[in-house]
């Protein structure tokens, strides 16, 4: 329930208690008439404001259980969302894997293309050395064959040149058909070589042709294995912005889920906060949670005082990050007075059950001296277990509150009122004290503890309770076989001058 529905209830009842108060002023002043006296017997009937705040209260938990259904139905929603795109993003995920696997087999098909390429590109040249060397060995024998033929028609002009002037022997004649019939033999077979080298020539083009023909195929099957490639790796791409989009839109469903538990988690809490605890469960729960603070004090002398021993219950709080008990000075061995009492050996233990743990400082707080603040380890805190108490924040949120006597074990409700001398300070308002169990009589002393059960504050005295803002220490005493080196006497003088700096009333 929160606080308007609290403040639309309690101006409800206001009404209605003004309503069934008013007097009927004509019938008080009527002196003439006749005064009869009724008989009809008054019952402790509820009034129809308890049946209409009843109602109330009915709708306002209704519409509590309807939002948190609702935020529930919302929270699986989400949960169903966040977990269908899961399965969406898996399948994502393979698909690119499989996409990535085919353009690793493409990266590998174009690497042996490649290879192929580079090895016809490799023939071809070895081609082209074969063909350009085969192209030379032709011109020469064809100059060769025009040389010959050139003397062929030398000698035939020389021979027809003897014919004419048949001045020559037979002989020499003979010689010279011998000679040209060796270059006619010489130029034929020339000719031959020349048609062999024309044939090897065409060959060699062929082949040429054939590697050109397996040159552009390869290209083409390369151009293709890229344009391939570029396909997957857009492809790639693609379905990666796809599944970096998916991980964003699951990012923003798993903000939009933490957000709707942690809106979940506030209203509980401060459903749980707002919600006034019972005082039978307040001093339920400091019983159950109390410590028992054992003081020792002694100092070498005759004197009836010169051995002191307090003991006293209290709980354990903390504000976030360190642990303290509290208690009234009253509740211990010191004494604030001028002059103060040096003492000579101070000790000091917190128990809960069979548990004992030693103390080994305590310290007078800032704002008034007489409350003693009991500064208490992590690791002692866990050995003697319990619950931790923790410091309300909103000291103010309810009028009532529970006043515990730690000493004396009785507990009730009382109010407090805001003085505006005194910040520090809330007042008791005796006018209306409802003890619940023993003998209740405020003291100073009793721990106050809010009705959401958190700890307010300590009674300085008999009215006034100082609420626990901070832990601030005015000094400290620390405790052990001999401290007479703190002059502990000094110290309580100092902090008696400061106690009566402080207002008569608080006093």
């Amino acid at each position: 329930m929160n606080r308007s529905i609290l403040i639309v209830i309690c101006d409800f009842l206001l009404v209605s208690l003004l309503a069934f108060s008013t007097v009927d002023i004509n019938k008080a002043t009527d002196t003439v008439g006749e005064r009869r006296l009724s008989t009809t017997i008054l019952t402790n009937a509820p009034p129809e404001a308890s049946k209409d705040l009843n109602a109330v209260m009915r709708m306002a938990l209704e519409e509590e259980r309807r939002n948190r259904e609702q935020l529930l139905s919302e929270l699986a929603r989400s949960r169903e969302s966040a977990t269908e795109t899961q399965k969406r993003t898996q399948e994502m995920q393979k698909e690119l894997q499989a996409r990535e696997q085919e353009a690793s087999r493409l990266q590998q098909q174009q690497t042996n293309l490649q290879q192929l390429f580079s090895t016809a590109q490799a023939n071809l040249a070895t081609v082209s050395q074969q063909l350009q060397a085969s192209t030379a060995e032709s011109q020469r024998l064809s100059q060769q064959l025009q040389t010959s033929t050139a003397e062929a028609q030398k000698l035939s002009q020389q021979y027809q040149t003897a014919s004419a002037e048949s001045l020559l022997s037979k002989e020499k004649l003979a010689a010279m058909e011998a000679e040209a019939k060796k270059q006619t033999e010489q130029a034929t077979v020339l000719q031959k070589q020349l048609k062999e080298q024309e044939a090897h020539l065409a060959e060699l083009a062929k082949s040429n042709q054939l590697a050109l023909n397996e040159k552009q195929q390869l290209a083409t099957k390369l151009q293709v294995a890229e344009v391939e490639k570029r396909t997957a790796t857009e492809q790639a791409a693609h379905a990666q912005e796809q599944v970096q989009a998916e991980r964003q839109e699951k990012a923003k469903l798993a903000e939009g889920v933490k957000a709707l538990a942690s809106r979940s988690g506030e209203l509980e809490k401060e459903i749980r906060e707002n919600r006034p605890l019972a005082p039978n469960t307040i001093f339920t729960d400091f019983v159950s949670n109390r410590v028992e603070a054992i003081f020792t004090a002694s100092r070498s002398g005759l004197l009836l005082d010169s051995n002191r021993r307090k003991d006293t219950e209290t709980v354990l709080m903390t504000d976030g990050t360190n642990v303290f008990g509290l208690c009234h000075i009253d509740d211990t061995p010191f004494t604030l007075w001028n002059p103060g009492i040096d003492w000579e050996k101070i000790t000091g233990s917190l128990g809960r059950g069979t548990t004992q743990v030693p103390l080994n400082s305590v310290s007078f707080h800032l704002n008034d001296p007489r409350i003693i603040v009991i500064p208490v380890s992590q690791a002692d805190a866990r050995k003697l277990g319990g619950k931790l108490y923790h410091v309300s924040t909103d000291p103010f949120k309810f009028q009532d509150a529970v006043l515990v006597g730690a000493r004396e074990g009785y507990y009730g409700e009382c109010k407090f009122q805001i003085d505006l001398t005194t910040p520090d300070y809330v007042k008791l308002d005796r006018s209306v004290l409802r003890g619940l169990f023993g003998k209740f009589n405020p003291s100073r002393g009793d721990l106050v503890f809010s009705k959401t059960g958190e700890l307010l504050g300590i009674m300085a005295n008999s009215t006034y309770c100082m609420m626990l803002k901070n832990f601030d220490a005015a000094a400290t005493i620390r405790f052990g076989p001999d401290v007479r080196a703190q002059h502990t006497g000094t110290t309580l003088s100092l902090l008696f001058s400061s106690l009566q700096g402080l207002p008569m009333k608080l006093q």
